[in-house]
């Protein structure tokens, strides 16, 4: 009986996710969620007491997921200007879909939620870019005078920054070139001769992979 409860709320976590992604939290309601899965909005309620819970839920389930896959990509991928762009794929495969207009809909409408998400991504983020900035300075592609605890969280700042809806609006910026100008001005600001050489080499492999 618990094992069904525990996989029946799982399912709707799951549903319920992919419908904010594709909709926004605010577009979609309880009925939607019913009836993309063919169960009563009684049995939502049985497992959330509100519509609140459930965006929370949903949304910590797909930060789970996008942190799972970029752990994947940053432990086969040694090379850190590449494993930058692999990341970029990632968040960009979540951020498709007008999803930035999804996340606008999130801090206006659940803004406890969106300051519990942002917080949350700061802090794993924080840990896997200081990382790379190390490898890089370890393999010679980025400059040994950089440090690698400021430039973190300048990096951070400035990927919050492009994703801001106010100050590049959907309709007149697209996100991956967003991310991808913004990746490129970072490397360029750090790189060695030798990460400089690997970057204008392999830019347009990197961005047709991409």
């Amino acid at each position: 009986f618990f094992l069904k409860l525990f996989f029946m709320k799982k399912e709707i976590i799951n549903n319920a996710s992919n419908l904010f992604l594709q909709y926004g939290c605010k577009n979609v309601t309880m009925d939607d969620i019913a009836n993309e899965m063919s169960i009563s909005k009684k049995t939502i309620y049985t497992h959330f007491k509100n519509k609140t819970d459930l965006v929370r839920a949903g949304v910590f389930k797909i930060f789970k997921d996008v942190n799972s896959i970029v752990s994947k990509v940053q432990k086969n991928n040694s090379n850190p200007i590449i494993s930058l762009y692999e990341i970029k794929k990632v968040a960009f495969q979540f951020l498709n879909k007008d999803n930035e207009s999804q996340r606008y809909q999130l801090q206006k409408y659940y803004p406890k939620i969106f300051a519990e998400i942002t917080k949350k991504e700061f802090e794993t983020m924080l840990v896997n870019f200081e990382n790379n900035l190390k490898e890089g300075i370890k393999m010679g592609f980025f400059r040994k005078s950089i440090n690698p605890e400021f430039l973190s969280r300048i990096y951070i700042n400035g990927l919050q920054g492009v994703r801001n809806v106010e100050l590049f609006p959907p309709k007149s910026f697209k996100i991956l070139h967003l991310l991808e100008s913004y990746i490129d001005y970072h490397l360029r600001a750090i790189v060695t001769k030798k990460g400089l050489a690997f970057l204008e080499k392999n830019k347009l492999r990197i961005k047709d992979e991409n």
